[in-house]
């Protein structure tokens, strides 16, 4: 059986187009997300400072991306910076949970069904999306609503069903679900980062050794 290969400059125009998307799109970003992606930095270090928890969720992509950010939170970004574990909780890991639910009440409550057993007022959702119109995203979020806690969602460019369920809302500047979802990853690590800055205030300890 022959394989197939992909001619060099095909792949390298195709390599290129992409850096240059992903490049165009950065430099958007400080107009485009800056001042939304601050607000949500302090809405989620205040969350923290009174004892509320992070919640994420998303699909696909972005569940992975999810349960990445969780990670960072609750583990640390940086070997440069120690501090505390974070409360971070990715709502897309534990398989018997998710299957279950698709199960016995349909996909789309996977993540609502969560919601309405762990969180509380205090705490935030944050829902990635590429398109902001997932129904188990949307019920998520008006879970959310019914319990009184605040919800934020990453989404591309375009204005979303998700919008109007959320306090804050950032939208990167792409309409490509490739490009969202790699500067959901950016602004997720800055999104850390800044909430690190506003909870350690310069009291981070250097890097403890073994």
């Amino acid at each position: 059986m022959s394989s197939s290969k992909l001619a060099p400059d095909a792949a390298r125009a195709k390599l290129l187009n992409a850096v240059r998307e992903t490049r165009e799109m950065c430099e958007l970003l400080d107009s485009a997300c800056l001042g939304d992606l601050t607000a949500i930095a302090e809405l989620c270090a205040d969350t923290l400072q009174r004892g509320g928890k992070l919640f994420f969720c998303g699909n696909g992509g972005s569940a992975a991306e999810c349960q990445h950010l969780a990670t960072e939170f609750v583990v640390r970004l940086s070997a440069q910076r120690e501090r505390k574990a974070l409360a971070a909780i990715a709502l897309t890991t534990d398989t018997s949970l998710l299957t279950a639910c698709s199960n016995d009440y349909g996909y789309d409550f996977v993540f609502a069904r969560q919601i309405e057993a762990l969180m509380k007022p205090d705490d935030v959702l944050i829902l990635l999306s590429t398109s902001g119109r997932s129904p188990n995203l949307l019920l998520a979020a008006e879970a959310v609503g019914k319990l009184g806690g605040r919800c934020i969602a990453m989404v591309g460019k375009d204005s979303t069903p998700l919008d109007r369920h959320c306090t804050n809302v950032l939208h990167v500047p792409s309409t490509s679900g490739q490009r969202v979802q790699e500067a959901h990853l950016l602004c997720g690590h800055l999104l850390v980062e800044l909430i690190e800055d506003l909870l350690l205030n310069g009291e981070e300890s250097a890097r403890p050794t073994r």
